[in-house]
């Protein structure tokens, strides 16, 4: 059956959402699809879920640092099933409540993998959408190693949804899901390892706090292998050996579980780019400074579905979403502005980021100073048992703006706020240090960072 609509939304997480809602209330039709219960990555399988996991671990990991120091509780642990059935609070209501939503809105929606037919036309399942604007938001999957063994791969997705946490784990790839998920899983009493190709695992992150991190991940127990190459996973018995190779060495990892934690790509492989004229690049759509298709002027993409400069991030998506919706409702008026926009590691402690790296200022021939410390023996990580923490932050030196900040350490994941908000508001390093903080509060130590 043939359908006709102002606006027809692939994807219904953060992107599609937000697009959804800003043209409906503009008195568009919309329609919205998803192969998968609504709600997207975030709200669903990933940084939603994965947080609730985080936070148990924490709060492990703190209760151990403290041994020694007025705090005795030796059994502490965490019952897996237990935090699952907690995280499932979260997760469980999300589609019902999404779709709930819509439908007051009177959003029409479609369940089902959709492909173009032509450079306005979707199918899904039975019904013929058309749309005089189509927004792709499909997010992002596991990409494909090429692995022998790879269908033996459990994905984050999966992880998520363990009932039991097996005894020992490997991860594949060294970003966020690994360590984010190995530093739950051995916090759990798993034995883990991170199996990473390269010399330098979280390469979007500064090079010395990533050494600390992995200073401090080994402490926890976790093997983590640099310069490591998987060349094939085979499974036995509900077990699983993983061939890998190093500094021209081969070794066999037994383990009871192996997870896709190297990357992930755009989901748009079977949306039938090609038949609707739309160009791909290398991370997803390849889209215009207003988030148009260079190549079908009906079609913008958002979110991790968009080859842009933004990182593959939730806000990053929201604002895209709404940026790709002001567009298409007004016509082209608004870019994307990706200054300032912070990411983190949850790892314990988190590792966080925003702005240029050294190495990065260093290419572009800026003339900046540069502060980096290591901070285990501040009162802010003394206080709380914290072993590995630091910062480093770059200021141009002309202009006194902060040109980049990253922190590891207790809060760094809130501290890391507002030196974004500094960045993209053009706040000067010397307002920053003036401003009277809260003391004793993990902002307070600021001022001595820069």
């Amino acid at each position: 059956m043939d359908k006709n609509f102002d606006l027809v939304i692939i994807g219904t997480g953060a992107a599609g959402a937000t697009a959804a809602y800003k043209c409906r209330d503009a008195g568009w039709e919309v329609a919205i699809v998803d192969s998968r219960p609504f709600g997207g990555t975030c709200a669903l399988r990933g940084c939603d879920p994965k947080k609730v996991l985080v936070g148990a671990a924490d709060l492990i990991d703190w209760l151990r640092r403290m041994e020694g120091n007025g705090v005795s509780l030796p059994d502490a642990k965490i019952d897996w099933p237990a935090l699952m059935r907690f995280k499932k609070t979260f997760t469980d209501p999300v589609p019902e409540d999404r779709e709930k939503k819509y439908a007051q809105a009177g959003i029409a929606m479609f369940h089902g993998r959709t492909h173009f037919l032509d450079r306005t036309r979707l199918q899904v399942g039975d019904d013929t959408l058309n749309g005089r604007f189509i927004l792709i938001a499909t997010g992002a999957k596991p990409a494909t190693l090429g692995i022998s063994g790879e269908q033996h791969l459990t994905t984050s997705d999966q992880f998520l949804e363990l009932e039991k946490l097996p005894e020992r784990i490997a991860f594949v790839g060294g970003g966020y899901i690994s360590f984010e998920f190995a530093h739950v899983a051995a916090r759990a009493g798993a034995q883990v390892s991170i199996l990473h190709r390269g010399a330098r695992p979280l390469d979007r992150f500064d090079r010395d706090l990533v050494g600390q991190l992995v200073r401090g991940t080994r402490e926890l127990g976790v093997d983590v292998r640099l310069n490591t190459e998987v060349k094939s996973i085979s499974k036995d018995e509900g077990r699983f050996a993983v061939k890998t190779s190093s500094d021209n060495s081969k070794q066999t990892l037994e383990t009871d579980l192996v997870v896709h934690g190297a990357g992930r790509v755009p989901d748009i492989d079977d949306l039938g780019c090609e038949e609707a004229g739309i160009k791909r690049g290398t991370m997803g759509v390849s889209v215009n400074e207003y988030l148009q298709s260079v190549s079908n002027t009906a079609v913008h993409a958002a979110g991790d579905a968009a080859d842009t400069e933004g990182m593959p991030l939730t806000p990053v998506a929201n604002m895209e979403g709404d940026i790709a919706a002001s567009n298409m409702l007004k016509g082209n008026h608004r870019k994307p502005n990706y200054a300032g926009i912070s990411t983190v590691v949850f790892t314990i402690p988190p590792l966080a980021s925003v702005g240029l790296q050294e190495e990065e200022a260093r290419t572009q021939s800026l003339k900046f100073r540069l502060k980096y410390e290591e901070t285990s023996d501040w009162y802010s990580s003394r206080r709380v048992g914290l072993k590995h923490s630091g910062f480093k932050v770059l200021v141009e030196e002309r202009s006194d703006r902060i040109l980049g900040a990253h922190l590891l350490g207790h809060n760094a994941e809130e501290i890391i706020n507002i030196f974004a908000l500094a960045i993209r508001h053009g706040i000067k390093a010397e307002d920053l240090k003036k401003t009277i903080y809260a003391y004793p509060t993990s902002a307070s130590d600021i001022g001595h960072m820069i």
